[in-house]
């Protein structure tokens, strides 16, 4: 069975790797085209930087790099706009030539929350997603952008509210988890047998983990204790191109 293409669009270096790091690193390893696209951070950064080792980890080409801003971190792209500032044609356009250079089956991104922190470049990275992966398929739009394709379907990577609980132990209760009914997943990946490549790449994002972030709450932890947080990735499918002959699903 041919494994499908897979582009992933998130909005922060490290949100691939926690997000779908067992999937990027599934479908590469079997020998699929994967690759991801990241909406903030400048390429002359130091966390572009861990992107790209993260990436060569988990097997999925280099960064490609909207370029605009951190909404919490100006310098993460001097000069240019806050991702959630930007014209909102203008980062549509600027995906949709991502897509269809690439040309994916499947396209992953943040589901509506933006996943369990709710990080408002997560929710506008699953805006402009949505609106994207729609608008590469149809001719008209930026035609300069590249002849257009349409992926056949869009995962949203997610929590069940049934992981909560072991999320907490690790991060706290400090903050809010947006998380949803366990019914309205629709794919739970086992990622065990690519545990250690995603364990590598959301460490290679070393100054998250020197900052103390969720990648330094991670760090300390045993393995069995990553297979038990970080051994399922959670999504929830939509169709995208409705004249499909049979659908196209991740690897589980």
């Amino acid at each position: 069975m041919s494994v499908p293409s897979l582009l992933a669009v998130f909005a922060h270096p490290d949100d691939e790797s926690l997000s779908a790091g067992g999937v990027l690193a599934r479908h590469a390893a079997a020998g699929a085209r994967t690759g991801v696209v990241t909406s903030t951070w400048a390429a002359d950064t130091g966390r572009a930087a861990e992107l790209a080792e993260a990436l060569r980890i988990l097997g999925a080409g280099e960064p490609r790099l909207l370029g605009y801003a951190d909404a919490r971190v100006p310098r993460s792209a001097p000069g240019r706009a806050r991702f959630c500032d930007a014209p909102l044609d203008e980062a549509v356009g600027r995906l949709v030539a991502h897509i269809r250079a690439f040309r994916p089956e499947i396209v992953v991104t943040h589901d509506a929350y933006g996943g369990v922190t709710g990080h408002p470049d997560h929710v506008h990275t699953h805006r402009v997603t949505m609106l994207a992966a729609q608008a590469a398929g149809l001719a008209r739009f930026h035609p300069d952008a590249g002849a257009p394709w349409q992926p056949r379907a869009l995962y949203l990577a997610t929590h069940p509210h049934s992981a909560v609980p072991a999320l907490r132990a690790v991060v706290g209760e400090r903050k809010t988890a947006y998380s949803v009914p366990d019914e309205q997943v629709t794919a739970a990946v086992d990622v065990g047998p690519w545990l250690e490549r995603k364990i590598a790449a959301v460490l290679a994002h070393r100054s998250e983990v020197e900052r103390g972030a969720v990648q330094g709450l991670l760090a300390p932890l045993s393995v069995p204790e990553w297979r038990r947080l970080m051994g399922t990735e959670w999504f929830i499918r939509h169709d995208l191109a409705t004249t499909a002959p049979a659908r196209t699903e991740l690897t589980v």
